[in-house]
């Protein structure tokens, strides 16, 4: 294995060496430390082959002198650069937005860059497309793959790149992958708010489904679908919503319309929004005639009106813990165990009662 080049001399001054006539270089702490400067560039860059009392050792002279690597210096001379690509199709979807956002938060606290590519939603990938994306040749990977360009390129990545992905719960959670995956479990989120909508006395609940890339209307809908087969209720066909709440709308304006449907499930906030919309229009009280649960607790759900019951999902927390095991991967003897996520949780507001006829 070919071993990091040496960090150049053009370091960052320290904090602590700021009234010195010169910045602390590589060969000050070498020197220190009774190392080689090859050495502390290896232990700067992360490398495994440094014996930890060595390693020990050159980390306290670091600390002792406030000696601080220039990154920029390093990379103009060839040396290794912590760096990670993160593929994605949307960066605006609210999901993916707070994964990147956690991604980038713990990149940036374990001293890693973070290049973002976005995927084009039609195109195919091989490959071949999926290296071609990568910031520097087979550097790691993180993959953002709610949807369908997302799974495709996690697909595609060849095996030989270190990677993680951030996915739709597995179909198959017990079976182990061949790459590591982080998830949260909204299949049985979802079941969980269908069963509190028919504790509510409502007959059945309809699905309206955002796209997904597991099955045609994603794991929330069979979730949703659990719930209402093993109540021995009837389960109406999927709604066709997609991720905004103009689909959203214009998709309700149908159904809500029907006095028979008296509580609908969203995939996520935004088509919640179009559906209070569209109840509004058809004269439906919510929650007195028509219950409302929508998916994902974006920060505007309290604020609606009336304030939208939601299922929270701790994207963020799911983007950290992702960076953190393609860390770990990357580095297992140094890297700290990656930070858990908090586990999905139905927040009850306004917008769910009881089903008509049903006082509360």
């Amino acid at each position: 294995m070919q071993q990091p080049a040496p960090v150049p001399h053009d370091e960052e001054p320290s904090a602590q060496g700021a009234d010195r006539t010169r910045s602390v270089s590589i060969f000050d702490v070498a020197k220190a430390a009774g190392v080689s400067h090859q050495t502390v560039s290896r232990v700067v860059n992360g490398s495994p082959k440094v014996r930890k009392a060595t390693r020990d050792r050159v980390l306290e002279v670091i600390d002792e002198l406030g000696y601080k690597p220039n990154r920029l210096a390093r990379a103009l001379a060839g040396g290794v650069v912590r760096s990670v690509t993160v593929l994605t199709s949307d960066t605006t979807l609210y999901g993916a937005s707070l994964a990147l956002r956690g991604i980038e938060e713990a990149a940036r606290a374990a001293e890693f860059s973070v290049a973002i590519s976005v995927l084009d939603e039609q195109a195919p990938m091989t490959a071949d497309d999926v290296a071609s994306r990568l910031a520097r040749p087979g550097e790691p990977v993180l993959v953002i793959a709610f949807n369908a360009p997302g799974e495709r390129a996690w697909h595609a990545l060849p095996s030989e790149f270190p990677a993680v992905a951030v996915v739709e719960r597995p179909r198959d959670v017990g079976g182990a992958g061949d790459r590591p995956e982080a998830w949260l479990d909204d299949r049985a989120a979802a079941a969980q708010a269908t069963r509190y909508l028919l504790s509510l006395g409502h007959h059945t609940v309809h699905y309206m489904a955002i796209p997904s890339s597991t099955t045609r209307v994603g794991q929330r809908a069979e979730g949703w679908r659990d719930a209402l087969s093993d109540a021995g209720r009837p389960v109406p066909e999927p709604l066709e919503g997609g991720w905004s709440p103009r689909s959203g709308y214009l998709t309700a304006r149908g159904v809500v319309a029907d006095p028979e449907v008296t509580a609908v499930l969203c995939g996520n906030d935004e088509l919640a929004l179009g559906v209070l919309r569209a109840a509004r229009e058809a004269g439906r009280d919510v929650p007195g005639g028509l219950s409302v649960v929508g998916f994902d607790d974006a920060p505007y759900a309290g604020y609606t009106h009336p304030a939208l019951t939601t299922v929270r999902l701790d994207f963020e927390g799911l983007g950290r813990g992702a960076f953190g095991m393609l860390h770990r991967l990357l580095d297992p003897g140094n890297a700290p165990l990656p930070p858990l996520w908090a586990e999905p949780e139905l927040i009850v507001r306004e917008s769910t009662g009881p089903a008509p006829g049903r006082s509360r």
